[in-house]
């Protein structure tokens, strides 16, 4: 079941569910605005010939200070993270959608779609443009929306490689189990 605002602006006052900062315009009918924060990456393609599962890729940082915007090329992908710092309970998971209004300028937002049950952290987010033209994005831009939902029962929470980042994190798919094979 997809909460509502008022299921959500209960956990929230129960400290069941934290999102921090969150003003509290940015909680919408069914799920909670999110925005782009000061840290971006991109694929350093001057030291990386090739992306592989089996080895990390070299990325360059992207900061930006208040005010200052980043320019998303056309065609091109980058990493961001959210502004706000998320931790689901056990019983909740979520995932993040693209806003409208960023959609309709042809910016895919994604953070693979998922937050699993336990996660704490900043998410980090895979924007692409898909526009011809450039696309200027300010820290703070309300980017995405974190649809909530409740399972059907608790589970163990997540203890994957990406809790409790910070800012922006790179692929760490090189550690996954079939490496290690």
């Amino acid at each position: 079941m997809i909460l509502s605002s008022q299921t959500i602006q209960k956990k929230l006052d129960s400290n069941e569910l934290i999102i921090d900062p969150l003003p509290f315009e940015h909680i919408q009918p069914a799920s909670i605005d999110l925005t782009v924060g000061s840290h971006f990456m991109a694929v350093d393609e001057f030291c990386t010939t090739k992306i592989s599962v089996k080895e990390s890729a070299s990325y360059r940082d992207i900061y930006i200070g208040p005010n200052e915007s980043i320019v998303i090329p056309p065609h091109s992908f980058i990493l961001a993270t959210t502004k706000e710092w998320v931790k689901l309970p056990n019983y909740l998971t979520a995932f993040v959608e693209g806003r409208s209004s960023i959609g309709r300028m042809g910016l895919f937002v994604q953070n693979a779609g998922w937050v699993d049950p336990g996660f704490e952290g900043c998410i980090t987010l895979e924007l692409f443009n898909s526009n011809r033209a450039p696309i200027e994005l300010f820290e703070g831009w309300r980017v995405c929306q974190l649809v909530i939902a409740e399972m059907d029962q608790s589970t163990n929470p997540y203890k994957g490689k990406y809790v409790g980042q910070t800012s922006t994190t790179p692929s760490a798919v090189y550690e996954d189990k079939e490496n290690k094979i």
